[in-house]
């Protein structure tokens, strides 16, 4: 686990966070938002290739009807991600011995398996994504730049970050301060794009968000898949793994749980449905209308849209975008790659078992080269067993919200602690409810597509 801050920069926040208690709810926000950082990461990790992709394609196949995804999927994992903060800021304990003391080993180890093949079988599609992106905009600035030796810096990179986390202070608050920029970044890029787009219709934008829309499918593109998949991009069951310890990691405990809150709307919660709606209202906008009813990649969207702001500036924006969000949550699966082995096999934060473990997602960068061949089989089944681990991690974490042996007096109670248990067991019946609708719909082709 990465050191946390210093004992007296601890208690001077702890003294901080007691004094603006005292405060009005806006001057008390106004306060938290220059705080935080963990729910930063979660968007890091969260906006990537998979994002992107449900986003894009839910845009140009179905214009506006499945802008309610995304959010329902994000308002999900906020829903578990606080009560996920409460017990780990309430406790101190770690989070892998707590799930395998207090819910059971088979969720404990599902969770961390689950969350370590995620890390490293997503990892090809970020390095497609994200070297194919950065040839587009080569091409744009008139640079000729190769797919493999764009991958080669975004390897460089990656490792870099990712084995420079947490080593020291100052670089732990710039890695933080970045991830913000980022972040933010990404959401303006495409809020340029977007205005710049423009919308006919602005009422149909309020009933996409609103009225929950199951289309009929359009070509090869079904309804139900994106659905499936853009609950499933926007809080993956690495992210669920990773987030308790980045809060551990800074030395947060009970005075720090409003803070986590905060942390997760403004860090995570805003930043991904400003994001990933924006991209489908520019992908509607722009590409519906002509399209074919076969899928569309970011570049291909990328040149679409180019129209739109201009030939040079408008590519260059949106793949500015898109490579922030890909590079960000390359650094990410690596961190969380070695965070679920130390968990699992008592690894020291730092040794060098913990360094080779961040270094077991790199040969994602061969999705450079043959991600296209290698996506059928072995990223769908990844992500559908990946998919039925995210529901076996929120199960474990509904035992642990209800464990007074765990939480003692910190156990919810009353009103307010049955609405939160309420909304727990309601995000975890959502999820299940979609995976066992896509099977039901899907599932005959899908086995059918691998001989089944």
């Amino acid at each position: 686990m990465v050191h946390p801050p210093d004992p007296e920069v601890l208690d001077r926040e702890r003294r901080w966070l007691a004094e603006i208690e005292k405060r009005g709810f806006w001057s008390r926000s106004v306060a938290l938002l220059g705080r935080g950082g963990p729910g930063y990461l979660q968007s890091a990790m969260t906006l990537g290739g998979g994002s992107v992709s449900a986003s894009l394609l839910a845009g140009a196949a179905f214009g506006f009807q499945l802008l309610w995804v995304a959010p329902l999927g994000m308002l999900i994992g906020t829903i578990m991600m606080a009560a996920i903060a409460h017990q780990t800021l309430s406790t101190g304990m770690r989070p892998f011995e707590a799930m395998r003391v207090h819910a059971g080993g088979v969720f404990a180890w599902g969770w961390a398996i689950g969350a370590l093949v995620a890390s490293i079988v997503w990892h090809f599609a970020q390095y497609s994504l994200a070297s194919a992106v950065m040839v587009d905009m080569g091409d744009a600035a008139g640079a000729d730049l190769p797919r493999g030796a764009a991958g080669v810096l975004i390897l460089i990179w990656a490792v870099f970050t990712a084995q420079a986390f947490g080593t020291r202070s100052r670089w732990t608050a710039l890695f933080d301060r970045g991830l913000k920029i980022m972040i933010w970044l990404i959401v303006i890029s495409f809020g340029l794009v977007a205005f710049k787009a423009g919308v006919d219709d602005p009422g149909a934008i309020l009933r996409g968000f609103t009225t929950f829309q199951v289309p009929d499918d359009r070509g090869d593109v079904t309804s139900a898949a994106l659905i499936i998949s853009g609950l499933a991009a926007a809080v993956g069951v690495n992210m669920v793994f990773l987030y308790p310890y980045t809060l551990l990691a800074r030395g947060w405990g009970k005075g720090h749980r409003r803070l986590a809150r905060f942390d997760l709307g403004f860090g995570m919660l805003l930043p991904y449905i400003f994001a990933t709606s924006l991209i489908t209202i520019a992908a509607a906008g722009t590409i519906h209308t002509d399209f074919q009813g076969t899928g569309i990649s970011p570049v291909e969207a990328a040149k679409t849209l180019a129209g739109v702001i201009g030939p040079v500036w408008g590519r260059l924006i949106f793949q500015l975008g898109i490579l922030s969000m890909v590079l960000t949550t390359i650094t990410m699966h690596m961190i969380c790659a070695g965070f679920c082995c130390s968990e699992m096999f008592g690894w020291e934060f730092g040794s060098l078992k913990y360094r080779l473990a961040v270094l077991l997602p790199t040969p994602g960068v061969l999705g450079c080269f043959f991600w296209s061949e290698m996506s059928v089989w072995i990223a769908v089944p990844t992500s559908i067993v990946a998919g039925f681990l995210l529901p076996l991690a929120y199960l474990g974490f509904l035992k642990l919200q209800r464990s007074r042996a765990y939480l003692g007096d910190a156990l919810p109670t009353g009103a307010r602690g049955m609405a939160w248990f309420g909304g727990m067991v309601l995000a975890t019946a959502v999820i299940i409810a979609f995976l066992g609708w896509y099977l039901l719909t899907r599932g005959p082709a899908f086995l059918e597509r691998f001989g089944m």
